[in-house]
């Protein structure tokens, strides 16, 4: 699959892109400057392994990875399946510049509105909801599924981190949409995708960022969640 990611090139989006490619796919980090996300993306050969010497060095599946490559964000907003990875302060604007680009697309919203003051992080009042509730309306050609808000951006651009432990709660209203995103998350070693409710339930969700930020900082860890009781 094709996979842009809006925002690619902060935490987030550069840990799900090292992983989505490991996995196969080909990434497409979307920035408001393409220089810097043809940077970064030039970054992933060398901190993944030598590259074969000859024309091998083109092939988007070699070594079993796909590409990664530094795109604008309208043309991130081209590919297959899109995740949105901005910091919610662009959210919307972001969001409402590309509703033809992404209409008729999953587009999977990782994003967490927080707030931060001398009492640590909070969870910021959205009027849709959520962020992923936000998305919908913004884009209503569009089929928005809240995923990937808990795994450590951290760990998951940390080459030596080779399993994880994660569930990734899925939320969204259509059945087949979710199952596709479960399928994305599951296939980053260690990790579970698991459909989680509707997009309603997403502000909960997202909230609970402001918890795993608190652990981190108390313990000085990369903590995520797990969800146990089903095999």
């Amino acid at each position: 699959m094709k996979v842009g990611i809006l925002g690619g090139t902060g935490p987030q989006g550069r840990g799900l892109a090292r992983r989505l490619a490991a996995a196969g796919h080909e990434v497409l980090i979307g920035s408001r400057s393409v220089k810097r996300a043809e940077l970064i993306a030039a970054e992933y050969p060398q901190q993944d392994g030598p590259q074969q010497d000859g024309p091998q060095q083109d092939d988007p599946q070699q070594h079993g990875r796909g590409r990664i490559l530094g795109v604008s964000n309208s043309d991130a907003a081209a590919a297959e399946l899109v995740i949105v990875a901005v910091p919610y302060d662009g959210h919307a604007a972001l969001l409402s510049s590309l509703v033809t680009e992404l209409a008729g697309k999953i587009v999977v919203d990782c994003v967490n509105p927080l707030g931060f003051d001398q009492r640590g992080p909070f969870p910021l009042r959205v009027a849709a909801g959520s962020a992923a509730e936000e998305a919908q309306l913004l884009l209503p050609d569009s089929t928005v599924i809240g995923a990937f808000h808990h795994v450590s951006a951290v760990l998951l651009d940390d080459p030596t981190v080779d399993h994880f432990a994660d569930t990734v709660p899925v939320l969204g209203d259509d059945r087949d949409a979710v199952a596709v995103v479960c399928d994305l998350a599951t296939a980053i070693p260690g990790v579970r995708g698991i459909y989680a409710g509707r997009l309603r339930n997403a502000g909960q969700v997202e909230a609970f960022a402001a918890n795993l930020i608190a652990i981190n900082r108390r313990y000085k860890t990369h903590a995520g969640i797990a969800i146990t009781g089903f095999s």
